[in-house]
């Protein structure tokens, strides 16, 4: 089951009406897949995106308290940051994959990898990416998982006939 959740209103500091655009799988944080979800940011300013990304998983129950991410691939953001009105602590390695991001949550006892689609990605390869990122048996590589989604045959559409 995919689900595609909205920021939060404006007020609360983030981009009025713009969908985060991230799925979860129900069972994340199992272990159960080499991917937990996946998430479809507009750009790689994680100032901008993460606090977006943090409040759409609060409301669906998971309180990430530490956010890590692949240096090489994102503008770095401080350590701490305050989202909802708590600090989240984001930690920036060179050794991790640019096509994943973790979070943790539960005193540290949750852990879930998403897939990171690339903000550049085309929005039709990017919600086939969130839907892939729910199922079982996915490769473990995120270049496999977007070549997977690139390489879906469009849906046809039947010719109309003149009449």
């Amino acid at each position: 089951m995919t689900t595609i959740t909205r920021a939060v209103p404006a007020s609360e500091g983030f981009r009025g009406g713009i969908d985060v655009r991230v799925s979860l799988r129900e069972d994340a944080g199992s272990g159960r897949s080499a991917f937990d979800g996946a998430w479809f940011p507009r750009s790689r300013e994680l100032a901008v995106e993460l606090p977006e990304l943090i409040a759409a998983l609060e409301r669906r129950g998971v309180r990430v308290e530490r956010f890590t991410y692949a240096l090489e691939a994102w503008e770095p953001v401080d350590r701490k940051l305050e989202v909802l009105g708590r600090t989240v602590r984001a930690g920036g390695f060179r050794s991790m994959d640019p096509g994943v991001v973790c979070l943790t949550w539960a005193g540290g006892t949750r852990r879930a990898d998403l897939l990171v689609v690339p903000p550049e990605t085309d929005v039709l390869t990017g919600a086939r990416a969130l839907r892939l990122c729910t199922r079982r048996g996915l490769p473990s590589s995120p270049q496999m998982v977007m070549a997977a989604a690139r390489s879906t045959p469009l849906p046809q559409v039947p010719a109309s006939r003149a009449v």
